[in-house]
């Protein structure tokens, strides 16, 4: 997420052709008929579309991966701030980019097959959030915020933030105009307060996922991994929890961490410093038991279904064991005294549920 953010079912039809029996009978003499005479195919003059370029193909999917995110992670951020009281704070509620947020072989892609320009434009809207209540919309292209314009061009989304921050510090609401359908649009967007952490696709193809105390990184290898969002929301949910419980901090891993997650959110990451380990040691078994505590607390407070939780983590466990240095477990390997604790946090959870008590652990 930057700084300013936060925040297929195919038919197919099938065309039968049912033979016809034509029946005739002609005597040896009966005159032979006329050959059909060919008619002449219509020309087609319409320009043929061209392929799109690996780099435009690359764009629209890592940004496909990413919308993916923020989807699962706006429900564990606007509804747990009890849970995250540290680092609850206000936020606009939505994302924007422009061109120049990829890097220069990848802008000209992400203006054709995002319609990015220099200006700044809204690529996503947290869900639920005040910008959706507002109608803040994706493609949205910001122009002003209380009546200041907003900055263009290759530092446009730093300089937006600096303009940003002291607003959403003293407000509840920002005045906005947008350009949408080639007119300006009136928005009085109403803050979100929320778990003020980022959330960044990993462009690698490792099952794994980091924290930082700041921001949570799932790797695209972990996306593809996990079967259903409620898979994603347990791998992020876990993530969130040990930023809130500060444990990169307290491991003192949170600069480790932070250059592993900037490394990986480039589209062309440096692979040969993220073999083995990548200087991260496993998780002791009592932060990670914790972790995974808290975590079913901030998914049941989302809503998300926690029937399939252990079977998931059994399922990565078992099919990216420890050995697997780059994977997930390999960083959690106490998987036995993981389960129990999830286990014993479920009872408690579906407990308090069934007496309407509050769902804090």
């Amino acid at each position: 997420m930057s700084a300013i953010q936060v925040l297929l079912t195919q038919s197919r039809a099938r065309l039968m052709l049912l033979p016809v029996a034509v029946l005739f009978t002609a005597c040896a003499t009966s005159p032979t008929p006329p050959a059909p005479q060919a008619q002449p195919k219509p020309v087609d003059d319409r320009p043929v579309a061209a392929a799109p370029t690996p780099e435009e193909t690359t764009v629209r999917n890592l940004a496909a991966l990413q919308d993916r995110l923020y989807r699962v992670a706006g429900p564990l951020l606007t509804n747990n701030t009890a849970l995250c009281k540290a680092a609850a704070r206000n936020l606009l509620g939505f994302t924007a980019k422009n061109r120049h947020s990829y890097s220069p072989e990848y802008a000209a892609a992400a203006q054709k097959v995002l319609g990015l320009s220099d200006r700044l434009q809204v690529m996503g809207v947290l869900s639920p959030s005040g910008a959706e209540r507002a109608g803040v919309q994706r493609g949205d292209t910001l122009l002003t915020v209380e009546d200041q314009p907003l900055p263009e061009g290759a530092n446009a989304e730093r300089q937006a933030a600096g303009i940003l921050a002291p607003l959403v510090s003293k407000r509840s609401a920002v005045a906005m105009t947008v350009l949408r359908n080639g007119g300006a649009v009136q928005l009085n967007v109403p803050l979100t307060n929320a778990c003020g952490f980022g959330v960044e696709l990993g462009n690698s193809d490792a099952v794994n996922a980091w924290s930082d105390g700041y921001r949570v990184m799932i790797t695209r290898g972990m996306m593809n991994h996990v079967r259903n969002d409620d898979e994603l929301a347990y791998v992020m949910a876990r993530e969130l929890a040990h930023n809130i419980l500060a444990h990169p901090s307290r491991r003192k891993l949170s600069a480790t961490l932070g250059g592993i997650i900037d490394n990986l959110t480039r589209i062309r990451p440096d692979t040969s410093s993220m073999s083995g380990m990548a200087g991260v040691k496993p998780v002791p078994q009592d932060m990670d038991a914790m972790a995974d505590r808290l975590a079913l607390y901030l998914l049941a407070r989302a809503n998300y279904n926690l029937d399939g939780v252990i079977p998931f983590w059994q399922r990565t466990a078992s099919q990216y064991p420890a050995t697997v240095l780059n994977a997930y477990t390999a960083q959690h390997p106490a998987t036995a005294a993981r389960v129990a604790a999830m286990d014993k946090a479920l009872k408690d959870i579906r407990a308090k549920q069934a007496a309407n008590r509050p769902l804090v652990p």
